[in-house]
């Protein structure tokens, strides 16, 4: 790790100014992913500016039946808040799923948003990254790439986004909303993660000098029918390999209306508008959550290592919309598939 100064933000506007100061600073909240990735000299910026005392830890309802999260609240206070518990149930129980207690009650909502993507060989910095520097190449395409995308990558990256969060906000299609030295702005989820593309260093659609300061819920929370599953290497503290937050609103065996988006596949929460408009009007069963699955994946490409994620996945959407519209959501304690 180099050496680096810090600095404490006394508010958001005094964070913006500082972080538009020194293009080689950077934001530092919880800093579960961030101190990692400054250990592994993969980060390395000179200066870190202190965020975690500004007045984003609130949970407020919207006058339109939402729910606005300040960026500073951590995720175990998120996943047991008993708003989301009661209206977001899909939202906590993948947060639950991911890392430990620990970690948990330090990472925050924003930090979660901006995790660096998943790949062995972004973090060894003595082999070819893209992400790292562009233009070195790709070690994971002929390389170990087990853990890797299937869907959405190019010829420049196959990394997959590690959170579990962010696919439970792409169901519930958040807003992210960000402050910058030209003014505050609101982000869809979708558009806020990118596609590696030819500029796969760049993660997300943030402003360089912008900080997150909140993600808005709208009033539709799909709380009935809704699962969280995660598939992976063992029961806890590990990155999923296939995960699916799937909602549903139901007028008894029919589906009136279906979202669900993947975890641990693509650059990016996967979600899939054709395979989701493939399941309205249609019973719930198995032929037919199939057939959704089959839309998800027609154009995944697997690798050496990880071709076997496209039936993994196939059978993991199955298994979520059933357990979404049984109204039996994978349970986070016992974490036995249900």
């Amino acid at each position: 790790m180099i050496n680096f100064q810090y600095a404490r933000a006394s508010d958001v506007a005094d964070a913006i100014r500082q972080i538009s100061a020194d293009s080689s600073a950077k934001f530092v909240a919880g800093g579960t992913n961030l101190l990692d990735l400054m250990k592994d000299d993969v980060e390395q910026p000179t200066r870190l500016i202190d965020i975690s005392r500004l007045p984003l830890r609130t949970v407020e309802e919207t006058a339109d039946g939402g729910l606005r999260i300040g960026a500073l609240v951590p995720n175990s206070d998120l996943a047991w808040h008993p708003l989301i518990a009661q209206r977001y149930p899909m939202l906590g129980s993948a947060i639950l799923s991911g890392a430990s207690a620990q970690l948990r009650n330090m990472a925050s909502t924003g930090g979660n948003l901006l995790q660096r993507t998943r790949c062995f060989y972004f973090y060894d910095t003595v082999t070819p990254c893209n992400k790292r520097e562009p233009g070195s190449g790709c070690s994971a395409i002929k390389g170990i790439n087990r853990i890797n995308g299937i869907l959405g990558t190019s010829e420049a990256c196959i990394a997959t986004h590690p959170s579990d969060m962010c696919v439970a906000l792409a169901v519930l299609e958040a807003k992210v909303h960000v402050m910058g030295p030209s003014g505050a702005r609101t982000i869809a989820i979708a558009d806020f993660h990118r596609l590696p593309g030819d500029t796969p260093q760049r993660d997300t659609n943030l402003g360089a000098n912008e900080i997150v300061t909140a993600v808005e819920l709208p009033a539709q929370g799909f709380n009935k029918n809704y699962t969280y599953l995660k598939i992976r290497d063992r029961l806890s503290y590990a990155f999923a390999l296939v995960s699916v937050a799937a909602g549903l609103e139901m007028d008894g065996n029919t589906i009136r209306q279906a979202r669900f988006a993947l975890g641990g596949v693509a650059h990016k929460p996967w979600r899939n508008p054709a395979a989701e408009a493939a399941l309205n009007g249609k019973t719930a069963n198995r032929e037919t959550f199939t057939s959704a699955a089959e839309i998800v994946l027609r154009d995944a490409k697997g690798f050496e290592h990880n071709a076997f994620k496209i039936d993994l996945a196939q059978r993991t959407i199955v298994r979520a919309l059933t357990q979404a519209a049984q109204g039996t959501p994978q349970s986070q304690s016992n974490k036995k598939i249900a």
